[in-house]
């Protein structure tokens, strides 16, 4: 690729609408228009703020990654990130306690390693799709760019923005066999021209197969967009969120280690006492400009005021010949305010016929996190746990019901368990170039540095004891990367990748840094990867990679406690993706994965598999135009058994889901369309929490949508 064309593409980014990971032409306009050149389907998308900071083509980026478009979500029926998770390789989701998104990125469990348009977006809930153009999941540690965390990849959601000199209206309601029911809108109206204001917005009922389960939940997204000059470019944004939801946990496991699928009807939980809130009101800003032709910067600020209160009853042990299950139970409440400011310069030159682009970036992050538990307590028991007899429906019944002994029990969350206030500021800068040595020869060098200074008010101990229990931690970092693109074809790649990430020892959500952990230094985790791109046709593209993920984690040694033993762990897989249109009317979305892991004990040892970690996941998806009007689709996921523990004591067993669709235009203005998912009634049990807490999979349902655009 020419200097020129190559600079053509950083700059153009902001008309840069990828389609499905595709690779497809980079066509010069004609003189007339200015030497413009129209990107369609090389980069990540941008409009100045992605994932990797900087539009640089898909091919040239040294990392395995993913992308699905709206399209693709709106044809496949998805309305959630565990839809999308389960048709990608290398990844899956576990349960998050029936109250959040929880993603397995190659082994490593993440309940914080979310972006929206590039900035961390960390606290728990489940995220909406209604105002989304599309979801980037990048796979491997690289704190280059993402900073703390990202120890196994991250999944950035890239959202609408204002569409300058559009005005349209978008719709789309749906019903399923369920009862659940949604409506959304999408409008965009010019208001100069050179501004647009775009309100997304989406009302959700909720119910699915469990017994009690309901819930709403609202999203409001108001959006503008300003081109204040030539090369000078606003948004700004307002999202509400008001979540509210039943919390399922699911089922135990059996004497065999295996789901107890005699109890798949039974759900563990109260109906009044087992729920999750979720508000958040969040304000974001971006500004991009152009100083020349070959530098640009841009600048972003998002500030979020988020309440949540999750409460839960839920099973911790079953004994299968006595049909008792043992429940335990919590409430917990969390109050964050998160400011992150953050911005970036990229520059693009020559020198001595050598291309560089180089990124230059800061980030400034401060974070108010409160939380609390209490945790249940039986007056049978005078504990927080308690047996019943498994039956349909349990005898709970708003904080009364009758145990396992025939004896009437009641609960209370009054228990004490934690009270926590943390303050967390993070300072950052980082610097990468990408080098283009020679048209066959690209690398990608760079690092970041990290100040990570957490403080942690323990109030339960001053309501114990009357002393104040306050610690504090900072921990610098510096996190290298270091990237080989080999291109032996324009539309072939192949790389070589070695990233670093870390993860401060006070976890994703900050909740105490109490002994030993205030004096340990954070986990490390390096990643190996080896990979290849083709574009092998005008519209469709493979990718494969191999690589190893290592965590190293300092802990006190069981022998000496004065003493540290350094414990490393280790995840080795393979990631295929195949994706495009095989011809004009039929597009295919193939993914394979074969991830290996192993917990190292402190002898050094490997005793056990790493948890939610399948060895083999499949997943196909086609769409087929029969007519112009009339579109089918068919796909499956499989998914190999793997450990809902870390003992390793009980198994998710594998499973095949059929999932199929099909849409008709009855004209330009209104498409109606249905999505059957598990066509075949498949049993399974997807993901879990742990071997008492096992996600019970839907039976087969459908979703019928009307959607259209004016």
């Amino acid at each position: 690729m020419s200097h020129r064309i190559h600079r053509a593409i950083l700059f153009a980014g902001a008309a840069a609408i990828t389609t499905p990971s595709l690779a497809q032409s980079v066509a010069p306009a004609s003189a007339e228009e200015g030497d413009q050149i129209v990107v369609t389907g090389q980069v990540l998308y941008s409009d100045e703020i992605n994932a990797v900071k900087t539009p640089t083509p898909i091919l040239n980026v040294p990392q395995s990654l993913s992308i699905t478009t709206k399209d693709q979500i709106d044809q496949q029926g998805f309305d959630s990130i565990g839809d999308i998770v389960l048709y990608t390789p290398g990844v899956t989701q576990s349960q998050g306690e029936g109250h959040r998104d929880s993603v397995v990125f190659r082994g490593v469990r993440s309940t914080a390693d979310f972006f929206v348009d590039g900035v961390r977006d960390d606290v728990q809930y489940y995220r909406g799709l209604y105002n989304l153009e599309q979801v980037e999941i990048l796979r491997g540690p690289n704190a280059l760019l993402f900073g703390r965390g990202g120890t196994g990849g991250v999944l950035n959601r890239v959202t609408k923005k204002g569409a300058i000199g559009e005005r349209f209206v978008g719709y789309q309601g749906s019903v399923d066999t369920f009862g659940a029911f949604s409506g959304q809108i999408d409008v965009n109206l010019a208001t100069g021209e050179h501004s647009a204001v775009r309100v997304n917005a989406v009302y959700e009922n909720l119910n699915n197969h469990r017994d009690f389960y309901d819930g709403d939940r609202i999203g409001f997204n108001p959006t503008f967009r300003a081109q204040l000059a030539p090369d000078t470019t606003i948004d700004l944004s307002y999202e509400y969120l008001d979540n509210e939801r039943f919390i399922d946990r699911g089922i135990p496991s059996g004497a065999d280690g295996r789901p107890a699928e005699q109890l798949i009807d039974i759900t563990f939980a109260d109906p009044q006492n087992n729920f999750s809130t979720f508000e958040a009101h969040v304000l974001r800003a971006s500004l991009q400009h152009a100083f020349s032709d070959n530098v640009k910067a841009n600048f972003s600020a998002s500030w979020g005021d988020y309440d949540k209160v999750y409460s839960n009853l839920f099973p911790t042990a079953y004994d299968e010949a006595a049909n008792v299950v043992t429940l335990d139970g919590y409430i917990d409440t969390t109050q964050r305010q998160n400011l992150v400011l953050s911005g970036n310069l990229i520059s693009d030159f020559d020198t001595g016929g050598v291309h560089h682009t180089i990124l230059i970036g800061a980030e400034f992050i401060d974070t108010v996190n409160n939380n609390d538990r209490f945790n249940s307590f039986f007056d049978t028991s005078a504990d927080d746990q308690e047996d019943f007899l498994a039956i349909r429906p349990l005898a709970i019944n708003n904080f009364a019901g009758i145990n396992a002994d025939g004896d009437p029990t009641t609960f209370a969350f009054s228990d004490l368990n934690d009270d926590t206030e943390a303050d967390l500021t993070v300072y950052s800068i980082y610097l990468q170039d990408e080098i283009e040595l020679t048209d066959w020869l690209n690398v990608v060098v760079g690092g970041r540095f990290d100040s990570f200074e957490i403080t942690v008010d323990n109030i339960e101990t001053f309501i114990d004891t009357g002393v104040e229990d306050i610690r504090s931690r900072t921990d610098s970092d510096f996190s290298p990367r270091f990237g080989l693109i080999l291109k032996p074809q324009e539309n072939i790649s192949v790389y070589a990748s070695y990233s670093e990430s870390f993860l401060p020892r006070s976890g994703e959500q900050f909740t105490d840094i109490n002994p030993p952990d205030d004096a340990l230094d954070p986990d490390t985790f390096n990643n190996l990867e080896l990979g290849l791109k083709w574009d092998f046709a005008s519209d469709i593209s493979f990718t494969a990679a191999i690589f190893e993920v290592e965590q190293s984690s300092p802990q006190v040694a069981d022998s000496d406690p004065g003493t540290l033993d350094v414990i490393d762990s280790n995840i080795r897989g393979f990631e295929a993706q195949l994706q495009g249109h095989i011809t004009d009317q039929w597009f295919v979305s193939a993914g394979y994965s074969y991830l290996e892991g192993d917990q190292v004990e402190d002898d050094g040892s490997e005793l056990f598999r790493v948890r939610e970690l399948p060895e083999h996941t499949f997943s196909l998806w086609n769409t087929y135009q029969v007519t112009d009007r009339l579109g089918i689709g068919a796909g499956l996921t499989y998914q190999d058994e793997s450990f809902a523990d870390n003992g390793n004591t009980a198994t998710l067993p594998s499973f095949v889901r059929v999932d199929a669709a099909a849409f008709y235009d009855v004209s330009e203005n209104l498409r109606v369309q249905v999505n059957v998912e598990n066509l075949f009634d498949e049993e399974y049990f997807p993901n879990a929490h742990t071997a008492n807490n096992i996600t019970v999979g839907a039976p087969i349902n459908a979703r019928f949508t009307l959607s259209g655009r004016f």
